[in-house]
């Protein structure tokens, strides 16, 4: 029997279709190169955690830095609950962010000489104590006095802050523009974690006991302090003491910039205690670090917009710009206070808190060009000392102006300090060469 070939199917073309003859139900269609899809809005995000060691480092760092948007609202709402004056406990607080100002640059340049690691743990665990004696002297009713001494106590907090954008700033010192990148990410993180950290410490004070927020945040600190330690990987290097070095505070442009940091950490410390103490003067005290919160909340959200946006090239314009949108939002919890309504003076502090991280980022990126990187630990901490003694005369003014006039009138310290940092920034455009970033 004859064997029969078969025929091999030959190929039809149609168009861009290979069909096979005598097969019309497949069909070969060539490969088509998918299209890329555009970057999206926080790719920048994603590459900068992308860097080796990062994402590592940033856990421990955040579970160190929550804390610190937890202790002072934790103070004010133990110590006020317990002798019942908001005068009192401002001024604890005030205290205590005085005392940092002064002992947190020796801290940061112990750091900067010693590494990360084997300065930042012991100079964490004497603060933690200071916090846990502030505890105890509260819950035992022991002298105001002991009160201002043990919360004096936690000034050794490292600045973990810092230490964090060191880290970025050696692991990306040859991209400027990834470097922005990250300056935006941290404060978004230090925003995150003061919209967190009031709200955990209202809802720890109120629903367990007074104490509560101080004791948890002292074991977070404490925890994230020692995870972030522990990656050495991405540690910057130690500097030796360099004879006849000048401190960064004496850098040219470096005194002009702290003045605004200063004046901006009044506009925080006042709108601290003034919304804790107005929620409480219309019947809703527990809502304060909620409320506190929105703030955090509209600075963390524009935080992320501004650093995924290309930076303007003149950053001292940059940051007059920033402030003086600040000083016009800063009117905005003014005017809502005078309704008398915390749903009124809620919104417009998310409103107001949209200009908060812009003006940060910038002003950091300003510290970070101006000091040299042997010292930016050092630069950057007192950068940020600069801002806690600034909250801590806005803090003692906006308790004394809660205490003394109507609550709703100590949101004018914040508009006013605003319009100080805003004075500065424009005598500090109007004389410093504007440097890119």
């Amino acid at each position: 029997m004859p064997v029969r070939d078969t025929p091999s199917p030959l190929l039809a073309v149609s168009g861009d279709v290979l069909i096979a003859a005598g097969r019309p139900d497949y069909a070969y269609a060539p490969r088509r190169t998918p299209r890329r899809r555009p970057p999206g809005r926080f790719s920048p995000y994603r590459r900068l955690l992308a860097t080796p060691g990062a994402r590592a480092f940033t856990a421990g760092n955040l579970l160190a830095r929550l804390p610190m948007g937890m202790f002072s609202v934790s103070a004010v709402m133990m110590i006020a609950g317990s002798r019942g004056s908001y005068a009192l406990a401002g001024a604890v607080v005030a205290t205590g962010l005085a005392v940092t100002a002064v002992v947190a640059p020796w801290t940061a340049r112990l750091v900067d000489r010693h590494g990360q690691a084997r300065v930042a743990v012991p100079a964490t665990a004497v603060a933690v104590l200071g916090s846990l004696a502030l505890l105890l002297c509260v819950r035992h009713g022991a002298p105001d006095w002991t009160l201002f001494a043990a919360y004096a106590a936690t000034a050794t907090t490292p600045n973990t802050g810092g230490m964090s954008r060191a880290r970025w700033a050696h692991l990306l010192r040859d991209d400027p523009a990834a470097r922005h990148t990250a300056n935006s990410f941290e404060q978004a993180a230090d925003e995150l974690c003061f919209m967190l950290g009031p709200v955990a410490a209202a809802f720890l004070c109120t629903a367990l006991f007074p104490e509560a927020g101080t004791l948890t945040g002292a074991i977070l600190m404490m925890t994230g302090v020692l995870v972030f330690a522990a990656q050495r990987a991405t540690e910057p290097p130690t500097s030796p003491r360099t004879p006849g070095a000048r401190s960064p505070v004496r850098l040219p442009g470096m005194p002009a910039l702290l003045a605004v940091f200063l004046a901006t950490g009044a506009v925080f410390g006042s709108m601290e205690v003034v919304t804790l103490a107005f929620a409480d003067s219309v019947g809703h005290g527990a809502m304060g670090g909620p409320v506190l919160a929105l703030q955090a909340a509209g600075s963390c959200a524009a935080g992320l917009l501004y650093g995924s946006a290309r930076a303007a090239r003149d950053a001292h314009r940059r940051l007059l710009a920033c402030v003086a949108a600040m000083t016009a939002l800063m009117l905005l919890p003014l005017v809502a206070a005078s309704t008398g309504s915390l749903a009124a003076v809620a919104a417009a502090l998310l409103a107001a808190g949209a200009a908060t991280a812009p003006t940060l980022v910038t002003g950091m990126t300003l510290v970070q060009g101006v000091v040299p990187a042997a010292r930016l630990n050092e630069g950057m901490t007192l950068a940020v000392t600069a801002l806690l003694g600034g909250i801590a005369a806005g803090s003692a003014a906006g308790g004394w102006l809660a205490e003394h006039a109507a609550p709703a009138a100590g949101y004018a310290a914040p508009v006013a300090s605003a319009a100080v940092a805003l004075l500065l920034c424009a005598a500090l455009t109007g004389t410093a060469k504007a440097p890119t970033s």
